[in-house]
């Protein structure tokens, strides 16, 4: 399997992709200390009935004074009038949406980038490995595979956080666990409430027997961590064009014209942000790439 053309400038007014929509917030909703999920819905009507995205992709959002910040989405792509994007607060502009109220507006350019090659993966057996804030982006995957559980065979999501408070969508486990998919947590530091698993991500992979020549991974975290779990998954035999894995860099155009982005040969705004772990092989071990 190789990865699907990268989808570049998809966005859902491509002829101006530098101009932003404005969307209203509707709905915030908190996952875990400095981390919530906030719901936009398009003011123009028009624009809601033709948005669309892929799981994976990304919209750059933005606060007017403040500036623009990639932001992937983390909701159901059969559901794309109301788009959810869970935030982490890390800057001015990130700082700025968590200071919105419901009824506020913000700018929206999008969707952009590659997307994870869910629907090219019919009857495979599929692996996802997340990292604190790497499991929103795979989130719209495990929706679409709840809703065509039989299309896939083995689903397995290993989830990790610094700690059991750091858990993102704990509500959710149980509807996905009850759909078929299983569902693997650990934390690195425990407290007096945490009965589960203490440890790095990567380690969850010894909890698997796998079977490599039908098995797909992908992988979205810090990383350090995602290299880790390149290396487990690579040492269970699964060839490198199925390994997949989700970057973040300092986007800011969108569609590979700033340079910002730039990673060895590649745009992560236009190649990615998801990678086969084939495209990404000469750069691993690179520090600093």
């Amino acid at each position: 399997m190789t990865l699907p053309t990268p989808t570049q400038t998809t966005t859902c007014h491509s002829q101006h992709p530098m101009t932003p929509l404005w969307a209203e917030l509707v709905d915030v909703q908190a996952e875990a200390p400095g981390v919530s999920t906030y719901w936009l819905k398009f003011k123009d009507a028009g624009i809601r009935e033709s948005y669309s995205f892929e799981p994976g992709q990304f919209n750059i959002l933005s606060v007017p004074g403040y500036g623009e910040a990639a932001i992937s989405i983390s909701s159901d792509m059969t559901s794309p009038e109301r788009i959810g994007h869970t935030i982490r607060l890390a800057g001015n502009v990130t700082n700025a949406i968590a200071r919105l109220n419901p009824n506020d507006t913000l700018g929206v350019r999008g969707p952009f980038g590659s997307s994870w090659p869910i629907k090219a993966c019919k009857g495979k057996d599929i692996y996802m490995a997340a990292g604190g804030i790497g499991l929103p982006p795979l989130r719209p995957v495990i929706y679409h595979i709840m809703q065509n559980r039989s299309d896939f065979g083995e689903v397995v999501v290993l989830y990790g956080a610094r700690t059991p408070a750091d858990l993102q969508f704990t509500a959710e486990y149980d509807s996905w666990r009850a759909a078929g998919i299983k569902v693997l947590v650990t934390v690195d530091r425990a407290d007096e409430s945490w009965d589960g698993t203490v440890g790095v991500v990567p380690l969850l992979f010894y909890h698997l027997r796998m079977n490599p020549l039908n098995s797909v991974a992908f992988t979205c975290g810090p990383e350090i961590m995602m290299r880790f779990v390149v290396y487990e998954a690579l040492a269970r035999r699964l060839p490198e064009e199925n390994i997949f894995v989700s970057f973040e860099r300092n986007m800011k155009c969108g569609f590979g014209s700033c340079g910002h982005c730039q990673l060895g040969p590649y745009f992560v705004c236009k190649d990615g942000p998801v990678f086969t772990y084939q495209q990404l092989q000469p750069y691993f071990n690179v520090e600093n790439f």
